[in-house]
Order: C-alpha cells, then structure tokens, then sequence
C-alpha cells in the first residue's frame, strides 16, 4: 500500500514500467519496485511524491468531478476520488436510493454515460484515479425481478428476515434492510458482477470500494475479482464487531478493508472522552487490521448520519472534525480517505439541487472539506513524508497537546486543549531551515514562499511552535521556505488598474521589497486590482479587491505572495481615529453562523455579543473586517462565533487570553479559533 500511486502522472516524474502494487498479495513485487528504484537512481525526493491520500465526493454529479480534479485535486495531490455509485437506480430524492440499483446501466444523478467517461478521462490526464462505488450485494427492495440486468427469482436469496448478526448465514443471505440479496455464490450473477466491473474497468476506473463487502462470503468476492480483466485497486466495506461471526480480517485476501476502528477511536478522543496522547499507538491496538490492509477515515457518509455520538462531522463544534482530519493525514497507518459532505438536516435529505460547479458552491449547501485548507495541504505533507512511514519524536503534554515526526521528512503539533495555547521548543528531526507551516499557509512552489506563517528549524533539529487552542500546525521538506533577497521584484513591473484611473495601467512603484501606489477612491462600488502585464494575463486578487469607504489609500502587493494591503490616510487636522484591520483565523463555520471581534471598546461592543461587529468571509476560513476607531486606545478582543439571528445560540470563544494593542496607528491585527 505504501507505494500507491507509483505510476507516470504531470506530477510523478515516475516512468511508466514501475509496478503499480494494488493488491496487498503483491507485495513482494514492491521490493522489486524498490530495487528498480534504486537502480535508476531516483532520489527520496521522487518517491516521496507518490500520491497517498483519497477523496469522496459524495453526491458530486461527474462533471462537477472533473472539473474538481483539474481545478483542486491534481494540484493538490490527492490519488483518486470515489464517486457515487453510478448505476441506474430507483428515482427518488434521499441519497440512498443510489443505493437501490435496478440496472447496470450507467445512468442517473450523477450524469450520462458519455459525461462519466469524461470525467475519468479528465481526471486521469491531471494524475487522479477514480475509484468507483461497487453495489453489488444487492439490488433494490423490490419484487426481485429486474429485467433490464436481467435477474430473476432464481438469482436471489429468498430470506427476508431481520439480520442476526450473530449468525454468519443471516448476515451473508438475508436481504440487508429489505434489499433483495443476490446469490453471489452462482456463476449466472458472478458473471454478470464481473461484466458490469469490466465494462467500467475498460473505461479507465482504476478501483472499487466494494459496497457491503460484509454480507458477502469472502470466496464469492474472491470469485468475481478473478473474472476481472485487470488488476485494479480494491476495498471493502466491512464493519467489524467483537463477537460476530464474520470479521474484516477474512476479507484482505481480496484488497484493502475499511478499518471502523479507526473512524470512531478518533471520534472519542477528538470529541474530548480521553487524552489524546493516547493515540501515540493505535496503528497497534489489539484487533485492529495492518496497515497495509487498511481504509481509513475521520467519518463516512452513513456514519456522518447514523452514528454521530462516536463519529467526527462537519457539525461538531470549533474546528474537532479539522484536527481528526489533519491527524489522519500525518498519522502512518492505513490509506487516508476524506470526506466530502454537503449540508445536510436529516438522515434522507438527498443533495443540493445544484452542483459545487453547475449553480451552487462550496460553504453554501457544499461542506467541500477537502478544499479546507490545513485538510487540503496536509495531503501534500503525506505524499511528501510517504517514504518515511513511521512515527517518531513523539511529544504528549500529558492531555491534549501532542507532536509527532515522520522521520526527517515532516513534523506535526496539535493543540485541542479547549483554553490554552501550546507553546513548546520541540524537537522535530528535520533538517534545519524556514519552513511553511501548512496549515495555517499556502506554499507556493514556483517562488519559495509562504502565505502564513513560517516555522524556523534550527541546527539541533529543534523550533519553536507557538499555537492556540483547538488548532495545529505543521511543516515539510517539500515546503521550505527559500532564504531570498526581498529587495529584488519577481515581477518586472507592476500596474494599478481600478475606479480612480477607469481601469486603465498605472505603474506601480518597488520600494522595500514591496509594489506601491497611492489612490483616492470615490464615488459608488469604489474597487480595484493589481495586474501583471498592460492587459488581464494575471490579475489580483481574483475578485475585485473593494473600498468599504471612499478616502486616499497608501496600496502595497507582494508579488511573492500575492498579499494585498491598504492604509487609509487621515487627515492630519483631524487625526483622532486610526483604522484597525481585525482579523481571524481557522474561522470554519455552520450553517447560518458567522465570525465577529469583540472587544471592550464601543465599535467591538463592550463585550456585548449582540454588538459585536461582524467580519467579512473575504478568505474564508479567514474573516476580516477594517473597523475605524479612537486613536491611543487600550485595545482588548476576541474573535468569536455566533449565530446570526441570535446571538446567544450557537457561540464558541476563540481560546486564551485576550488579544491586544494599542491603537496609535492604522494596523492589523489577529485572532485565531
């Protein structure tokens, strides 16, 4: 499993006749993989881009898919995405009922045959496989005859009682919830299995998760992957209970099982019932499958329903689901896969009508957690640190503050302590240099640089973390920041394109390491952009940056990290107010809740929650908003979140002591959850 992914892609410089190991039976060939490696003298570098982690999108309709891996996934490293199940299924709105095949036909709310072809063939071109949810245990609770597969009564099992899970031949023969239970044991229906497989195999599908693998016996899985016509990935759902007959271990014979341990051991102790340094060994508690063997998840989409005390969702409170996500992507054990949910209120409610590409949007009725932003470069911190699948300077504080290394290739810290911050020297085992902490930054890898903060590694392997509470940080190898002389421009010139010179090109001036300008803005909808070239080529940001309020700016851009500041210049006979940029991070938010400062001044509310002021989602999940204030003022605020029509429902209080500063000056300043 380790070496997943190892295949010639746009971003793995691998040729095409290294060995793609998808079945956990192979791996002795890894060693021969190994060894081919070595003989053509790649660097660690280069294996430690092979792509490590997986996505669901849940409900996502194919074309919305392809562009998400042109746009998102490709960049970002992920090896493939599951797709919904994509044959024809009963009609009805709840998202179960893609669950309820009546055909092999490729049709339904995930878009045409032709759409789903290009689709893979799109996804593929940018190195992202797709793994296809396989229902093949069953077929729709209806009267067991489907004359488009065909099947008939004889292709089914005729037991219609409630499931003994105590009894192996009632979890494997009776019909699962009222859907009709195929006889996976005949050849007619393994045959046909297998038809459906190949045809999506000859397509490009690269894998399967195989749907309720758990009430099928091993042999007849066994069976039907032999009749395949390739080799391709493979998982199985199988949810393991002590004291049941049938248990995740038969089925590894077959591929990788999806290992439930992991989903809700992470549930209990993210969500705060024991001490996370307790999670120090998981990859070896007792009953739990080897890595190699193993799928595993922060939540899924049944359990993100029907299991919610025990599994981490994008409903829990702060930023828990974050951190769970963030921990399974640097922990090393198992094949990461994310969950990508939509907005949802009870256990049935189907998807958006509108797709994350087609009308709707991500933080709208889209959750879209693979797109937040420590989950999204936490991918790359895996792919990066594959080569080094271990643990090693492990850090505990005795509670909820831990650390681990992943070798000399990367090092992770988190803080889920509810009121206080962490701050450590650590060591971490890498090797010296600035370093972009990617979860609270972007790192560009074209100019070295870092949106956010940077984490400096001294000699000794030892730095410095400074991080609040429920948050976490983390640096890699792939991510070091480059040590480069400021006062040279990586652009050679910039223009000023906006409302006060009617969007023409006014050149903009290098001083300090950084692009200026001064612009008086007036007038309706006052707005601007800073361009690259005389014409549109490359403009930021990619909005039109707004002027809240008309007056004379002093405008910088970092051609490095394409930041953006603007200085409101006061009159110096009137003088008496500054304006204060306040800020706040890690900001992911629900449904009908929003982000606010406040503070014990009169524009921050005086700690009043109905008066805070709110923040604009400009960088979600950054907020902001530019607030004019009293100058000489002692300034004390929080950042804060709150439901929008009440303010006392739905709060949480970003952690440890107040943030301060006085306010002499136009500045900004910043808060994190």
């Amino acid at each position: 499993m380790l070496l997943r992914g190892l295949i010639w892609t746009p971003s793995l410089k691998v040729p095409t006749f290294i060995l793609l190991i998808t079945d956990k039976n192979m791996f002795k060939k890894t060693i021969i993989l190994a060894v081919l490696i070595i003989c053509l003298g790649l660097s660690q570098s280069t294996l430690a881009q092979s792509r490590t982690a997986f996505v669901h999108l849940f409900e996502w309709s194919w074309n919305d898919i392809a562009k998400e891996c042109e746009d998102h996934l490709g960049p970002k490293g992920f090896a493939a995405v599951q797709v919904s199940p994509p044959q024809k299924s009963i009609i009805r709105e709840e998202w179960w009922s893609r669950y309820q095949p009546i055909s092999y036909e490729i049709a339904g709310r995930g878009g045409s045959r032709s759409e789903f072809i290009s689709m893979i063939n799109r996804c593929t071109a940018v190195g992202v496989d797709i793994y296809v949810d396989a229902v093949i245990n069953h077929m729709a609770a209806l009267d067991r005859i489907f004359p488009e597969v065909p099947y008939g009564l004889n292709d089914f099992h005729m037991c219609t009682d409630d499931i003994n899970y105590g009894d192996r031949y009632s979890v494997q023969n009776c019909d699962l919830v009222g859907l009709n239970d195929l006889k996976t044991e005949s050849e007619y229906v393994r045959q046909t299995i297998a038809n459906y497989m190949n045809d999506l195999i000859g397509l490009g599908v690269a894998g399967f998760r195989i749907d309720a693998s758990k009430h099928m016996p091993t042999e007849d899985i066994a069976a039907i992957k032999a009749k395949l016509d390739r080799d391709v990935y493979i998982f199985q759902e199988v949810i393991g209970a002590p004291g049941e007959p049938v248990q995740p271990g038969e089925y590894v014979q077959n591929g990788d099982v999806t290992e439930f341990n992991f989903e809700r051991t992470l549930g209990f102790y993210f969500k705060g019932r024991g001490p996370l340094k307790e999670l120090r060994n998981i990859r070896t508690f007792s009953g739990w499958l080897n890595s190699e063997d193993a799928v595993v998840f922060v939540s899924n989409h049944d359990d993100q329903r029907q299991n919610t005390n025990n599994t981490l969702t994008y409903k829990d409170p702060g930023n828990l689901y974050y951190l769970g996500e963030i921990f399974s992507l640097a922990y090393p054990y198992g094949y990461p896969k994310v969950m990508s949910s939509y907005r949802f209120e009870d256990h049935d409610q189907g998807p958006p009508a509108n797709g994350v590409h087609s009308g709707d949007g991500c933080n709208v009725n889209w959750v879209c957690e693979h797109r937040w932003k420590g989950i999204a470069n936490m991918v790359e911190f895996r792919n990066v640190t594959n080569s080094r699948f271990e643990l090693s300077n492990w850090w505990d504080n005795g509670n909820h503050q831990i650390a681990f290394g992943r070798g000399d290739l990367g090092f992770l810290v988190i803080n889920r302590e509810d009121n206080a911050r962490l701050t450590q020297t650590l060591q971490t085992g890498m090797p010296a240099g600035r370093y972009c902490d990617i979860v609270n930054g972007d790192f560009d890898k074209q100019t070295k640089t870092c949106s956010g903060t940077t984490i400096t590694v001294n000699q000794d392997g030892t730095a410095a973390f400074d991080v609040a509470s429920i948050d976490a940080s983390a640096i890699h190898v792939g991510a070091k920041v480059d040590e480069i002389d400021l006062d040279d421009p990586l652009w050679s010139n910039a223009y000023f394109r906006g409302t006060p010179n009617s969007w023409a090109t006014t050149s903009m001036n290098f001083i300090d390491g950084l692009w200026r300008t001064t612009q008086s803005f007036s007038g309706s909808n006052p707005r601007f952009k800073i361009s690259r070239f005389d014409n549109w080529n490359e403009a930021y940001p990619s909005q039109d940056y707004l002027i809240s309020e008309s007056g004379t700016y002093d405008i910088t851009f970092d051609d490095r990290t394409k930041n953006i500041a603007i200085t409101k210049r006061v009159n110096d006979d009137a003088g008496s107010t500054v304006e204060v940029t306040f800020e706040c991070d890690n900001g992911f938010t629900q449904f009908g809740q929003s982000v606010y400062a406040i503070g014990n001044i009169d524009e921050l509310g005086n700690w009043n929650l109905a008066n805070a002021k709110i923040l604009n989602p400009s960088d979600y999940p950054t907020w902001r908003k530019t607030i004019e204030i009293d100058k000489n003022q002692n300034v004390e605020w929080k950042c804060v979140k709150r439901s929008e029509s009440n303010p006392n429902n739905n709060v949480q209080w970003e952690g440890g002591s107040n943030n301060s500063f006085i306010s002499s000056s136009n500045q900004t300043t910043q808060g994190s959850f």
